[in-house]
């Protein structure tokens, strides 16, 4: 055998191998009812939901014992995979406390109301009755609803999204329900405040802000909060933000001639920045109108 025949046969030989893996390869062609992770950070709560999307496809879907989810029976809340839900701590769902962690989340759809499931088992798939009860960590009651425009493929949406709470909705065809998330915010802001603002020696003017413009938006002492902001202010007198969040807490104190005078100082600040900011000038000239409306 020649030395060009014997190399020939090994650069044959090592090709077919290389190319054994790509020619056994699977084909890959799109799912029916593609998966979806949504993300939502409810409070200081992370929140997160994977499921499979399956579509209606001329299907009824809802509201007879034929339909695709029938009447009274237990629903893996989408397709394929087990539905789960994870939460980075602990929240409310409906009254009911669940723990941090993450769970299947199975339905039963009737129509005129809703069992929702919270179970420990992420593995069931399409065994919906295969799992054992003992493991539910909430079962919970909702009232569905008539959606205004068809939903062709099923979807699940953060939506009202408030500083603590937002629901978990859930639409398909002609039909919608959603349940309420609930964190908890009140605990954890406020031992940040106690720790960074309250017991700090040398509190830095970021967690003072911070701290009064919680106490503002959520009606707690004023007094105390625009204290805090003064001392914000006072380090650091060019951020027009926090001067004007001054003269809304002022504002709300019916303390006009002080919250028109932070509001002649943010107004000051925020067009000598670089660029100047014209939002925030005709802000603090708004409130000022508003100060001396208030204040005849």
């Amino acid at each position: 055998m020649s030395k060009h025949f014997a190399s020939f046969s090994v650069a044959v030989v090592a090709a077919t191998l290389l190319a054994a893996p790509a020619a056994h390869a699977q084909i890959r062609t799109p799912a029916a009812s593609p998966q979806s992770t949504i993300t939502q950070r409810v409070g200081l709560t992370d929140v997160t939901i994977v499921y499979s999307r399956p579509s209606a496809k001329g299907r009824s879907i809802f509201g007879s014992d034929n339909s695709l989810v029938p009447n009274g029976k237990r629903w893996r809340t989408g397709a394929n995979a087990t539905t789960s839900i994870k939460f980075s701590d602990d929240v409310t769902i409906e009254g009911k406390k669940i723990p941090a962690g993450e769970y299947g989340i199975y339905t039963v759809p009737r129509p005129g109301e809703w069992t929702v499931v919270l179970n420990k088992s992420l593995k069931q798939g399409a065994d919906v009755d295969g799992f054992k009860d003992d493991q539910d960590v909430a079962r919970f009651t909702i009232k569905p609803y008539k959606v205004s425009n068809k939903v062709e493929t099923f979807t699940i949406a953060f939506t009202d999204l408030t500083p603590a709470t937002a629901n978990v909705d859930m639409q398909w065809e002609n039909t919608g329900a959603k349940f309420k998330i609930t964190a908890d915010v009140e605990s954890k802001v406020m031992a940040q405040i106690d720790e960074k603002v309250i017991k700090a020696a040398t509190p830095a003017p970021a967690d003072l802000a911070a701290a009064a413009v919680y106490y503002y938006d959520n009606n707690k002492d004023l007094k105390q909060a625009v204290t805090w902001m003064e001392k914000a202010n006072a380090a650091e007198p060019t951020k027009y933000w926090n001067l004007n969040t001054e003269a809304k807490i002022r504002l709300k104190m019916k303390d006009y001639a002080g919250a028109t005078k932070a509001a002649e100082a943010s107004k000051k600040a925020a067009l000598a920045a670089t660029p100047p900011n014209g939002e925030y000038v005709k802000m603090n000239e708004e409130l000022m109108a508003q100060a001396k409306k208030m204040g005849k």
